[in-house]
């Protein structure tokens, strides 16, 4: 995950609850990820009873947006991935060449991961505030990627303490608002490079918008990581499809972002060398119509057009009223030769 800060951001497809309960459908999206260029694939490993109680309650109960009135209990038995699912998941990421790995909630979630040799970890803006969590995480010496939403500075600098003690040297936060779908009204993007100037770590986004134009917008502040979340058609009506993108979608931003991150070099000043041909564009005096020896420069005979190869136009008020040397034909580049009193002026 270290990368330099103008590298082409690492790309994540977020499957989260989107294969809709079934195996198939999962496998399935790990294909479909692989083909749209992105570097990874991400998974979240939990089971109802690891992440949340069985509870009528109130606050057990989803107040507002996009899962209102739903238990938590079973909004997350609708989303989860089966534990016994995460083996063939990681495999068929494998032969697909795409690097798979997951957000566990739990301890058991991070031992089952470890079993399968997880490359990376991520933490869900939710468990930032779970130290033990990620006290276990960096306990593994994996690279990590912490998201941020809902977190003041001082939890974030909290949960980054929790994981450098814990033995984590490897650390990437995301810029995240947990609002879903977030309105582009509360994307903060300036976040991006005033977290990574406060931390010194490397900082990405976990986009919950509508669209591709912000994790785009993203890349060129700098993020070094962009997850997405990733379905087969959100007509399907998958428990994170309003939010996430479809696979062409996915592949269009994948491509943009990488163009982007590509035209975020250094500053520059000077010609390019794809401008090198337009060198010879630019304005420059030229003899506008045929000039005789002794005859006047005026505003009609003397002109400042394209292309190159003439006096520089600087030179036109100094050089209108002065005599030519020679006879010059119309669309003749002017030089000094040309001008009584050459560049000094002198009649």
């Amino acid at each position: 995950m270290k990368q330099t800060q103008k590298a082409s951001p690492f790309i994540i497809t977020e499957v989260s609850g989107n294969h809709m309960g079934r195996l198939d459908l999962a496998l399935e999206l790990i294909d479909l990820a692989a083909e749209t260029g992105a570097d990874a694939v991400k998974f979240q490993t939990y089971s109802p009873a690891t992440i949340t109680l069985d509870s009528d309650a109130p606050v057990f109960v989803v107040q507002e947006g996009l899962w209102k009135g739903r238990r938590l209990h079973d909004l997350y038995e609708e989303a989860q991935t089966p534990f016994e699912w995460h083996a063939a998941l990681f495999a068929r990421a494998r032969e697909r060449g795409i690097l798979a790995f997951s957000a566990p909630f739990d301890l058991t979630a991070v031992d089952l991961l470890e079993s399968l040799d997880c490359p990376l970890y991520k933490i869900a803006s939710c468990e930032l505030v779970d130290i033990g969590l990620i006290e276990r995480v960096a306990g593994t010496g994996k690279p990590m990627i912490m998201s941020t939403g809902m977190a003041t500075l001082a939890e974030i600098d909290e949960a980054v303490a929790a994981a450098k003690g814990a033995g984590a040297d490897n650390i990437t936060l995301l810029h995240c608002i947990s609002g879903y779908p977030t309105p582009y009204s509360d994307c903060h993007l300036e976040t991006i490079p005033d977290l990574a100037r406060r931390t010194g770590l490397p900082v990405g986004i976990s986009d919950h918008t509508l669209g591709t134009a912000i994790p785009i917008a993203a890349t060129a502040l700098g993020a070094t990581v962009i997850e997405k979340h990733f379905c087969h058609s959100r007509a399907a009506g998958a428990v994170d499809s309003a939010f996430s993108l479809e696979p062409d979608e996915m592949k269009a931003m994948v491509t943009a972002c990488r163009q982007v991150a590509e035209a975020r070099t250094a500053p520059h000043y000077g010609p390019t060398a794809s401008e090198a041909d337009s060198l010879r564009f630019r304005r420059s005096l030229y003899v506008a119509e045929d000039v005789r020896a002794g005859e006047v420069f005026t505003a009609r005979n003397l002109r400042s057009v394209r292309p190159a190869g003439g006096l520089h136009t600087r030179n036109l008020k100094g050089i209108l009223g002065r005599t030519a040397t020679c006879d010059i034909t119309a669309g003749t580049p002017l030089d000094w030769a040309m001008v009584k009193g050459g560049e000094g002026g002198k009649e």
